[in-house]
Formats: structure tokens, C-alpha cells, sequence
């Protein structure tokens, strides 16, 4: 059966698939939520635990291996623009079904969730938890005055998201105002550049670089008036039904800067 995938590809795709490799960490938390199984996924799909610890891995999200996708034989390949490697799934597309999402907003990942769950014959299970993700999010209590904010992915080089991100999105979503908004993917930059920015709030991501205690320093030394927090990137960047969580993670983040 052929099924749009969110770049605009056209793929022929057997229903429902029985063999499931997963390129996406937040959508292999999908896949599980929504009752579905795989047979592969990367080395940083952590979540649930029992898959991480039980299921094939393929690689990694930007290095994977196709000898061992191809052990698989999968019917699917569920794969995402930003987060795998281009050439990578356009190889893999000659060999396998290969269904890829490319999320900027939250529409674009609710819209996501329930296209997987009409491939996947979950589609009740998908539609409910797109709901509740939506009821979720319109009680989330954004900031009344925006605060000029960045939020860091990166270490050496520093590395923040631009305006055209998905997190970018999550930010806006809370009332914060993203002084690199006007700067596409992941720009790297200099502390210097940061305090010059006017930015008032730094968020570190706890993935994919794993900020400590001891980089808040750092920023301060540049900014010593900045409000500088960890907070959780899966929060932030997750895409699948960890999006359930993040409001209420987003509204404590909230309440804790008023």
C-alpha cells in the first residue's frame, strides 16, 4: 500500500509491516507506545529500556550499518531528515520501504503520530495519543513577557538551535524568545558572541552534549547576570509521544523563572 511520508515521497509499504527497523530514537518510543514491535534500532534509541537492552542495533543515527539492517530484512525503514544522514537513506530506499518524518513544529509531529499509526494498523491508539498530547500542551502556561533566551546542544564548538528547529518551536511554545532565531540549523558561536546577543536565559541540553554543572560556570563567566539551567533536551527535541511530558516538565520550568 503506498503511504506519503513527510518529505513528499511516495512509499509502497506491505500492511501492517512486520519487520520495523527504527533510525529515530523518539519515534522507536513511539513505535513502543503504540503497541508496535521492531526488529532493529540505533544505539541511541534508549527508550524503552527492555528494547535498548534486548533489540538488534543497526548503528548509529548518522553512522549506520547496512550489513546489519540488511540481516533484518526489514519491511520498513522509519527514518527523519535532520537526524539521519541523506545519503544513508537514499541507499537504504533502494533496497527497503523507507518512511521519513521531517518535523519543525508541534502540528508537524502530532501529523506524524497518526500517519505512523495508519501505517502501523494502530491507528485508534495513534489518534488518541495525538489527542491528549494537544489537551496536554493547551494547558501549558507560557511566559506572559518573552525572555531573550538560548539554548545550547553543543560543547567545543558551542552550538545553540536556530529559528528553524523543532526546538526553536518548543521555546516559543514556553514564551521564550530564541535571540538566534534568525539563524538556520545549529549555528556554532562564541561565548563573546552569546553575551553580546542580549540573551538573559541559557538552557544546556542534557543531549546530545552532555551538559554538567561545571559548563554553567563557563556561561556565567560571560554573562554573569544570565539566568544559566540544565534542563532535559528530550523534553525539548523528542518528537514522539514523550511529548506527552513536556508540558507539564515545561509548565515547572515555567513556574520556577516567574
Amino acid at each position: 500500500m503506498f503511504y506519503t511520508d513527510q518529505t513528499g515521497r511516495r512509499v509502497d509499504i506491505p500492511s501492517p509491516p512486520q519487520r520495523i527497523v527504527s533510525l529515530v530514537p523518539s519515534q522507536t518510543e513511539l513505535l513502543y507506545d503504540l503497541g508496535a514491535d521492531v526488529a532493529g534500532i540505533t544505539k541511541f534509541c534508549i527508550h524503552p529500556e527492555e528494547w535498548f537492552r534486548s533489540k538488534t542495533r543497526v548503528g548509529g543515527t548518522k553512522q549506520v550499518k547496512p550489513e546489519v539492517i540488511a540481516s533484518l530484512r526489514p519491511d520498513l525503514v522509519i527514518a527523519n531528515k535532520e537526524e539521519n544522514e541523506k545519503e544513508q537513506v537514499e541507499s537504504l530506499a533502494k533496497d527497503y520501504p523507507v518512511w521519513v518524518s521531517d518535523i519543525h513544529t508541534l502540528s508537524d509531529a502530532l501529523d506524524m503520530i497518526t500517519s505512523l499509526g495508519d501505517i502501523l494498523a494502530k491507528r485508534h491508539a495513534a489518534q488518541q495519543l495525538a489527542q491528549h498530547i494537544r489537551e496536554r500542551f493547551d494547558l501549558l502556561q507560557p511566559l506572559p513577557v518573552a525572555i531573550p533566551t538560548a539554548y545550547f546542544i553543543w560543547r567545543d564548538p558551542w552550538m545553540v538551535a536556530g529559528g528553524d528547529t523543532f526546538i526553536h518551536q518548543m521555546l516559543h511554545t514556553c514564551g521564550l524568545r530564541n535571540v538566534f532565531e534568525d539563524i538556520p540549523r545549529y549555528p556554532s558561536l562564541s561565548l563573546p558572541q552569546l553575551a553580546a546577543s542580549g540573551c538573559r536565559l541559557v538552557l544546556l541540553s542534557s543531549e546530545p552534549y552532555p551538559f554538567k554543572e561545571k559548563h554553567i560556570e563557563e556561561i556565567k563567566a560571560y554573562l554573569p547576570d544570565a539566568e544559566v539551567r540544565l534542563v532535559d533536551g528530550e523534553m525539548f527535541s523528542w518528537y514522539g509521544s514523550r511529548l506527552l511530558h513536556a508540558p507539564g516538565y515545561f509548565n515547572e520550568l515555567l513556574h520556577s523563572l516567574r
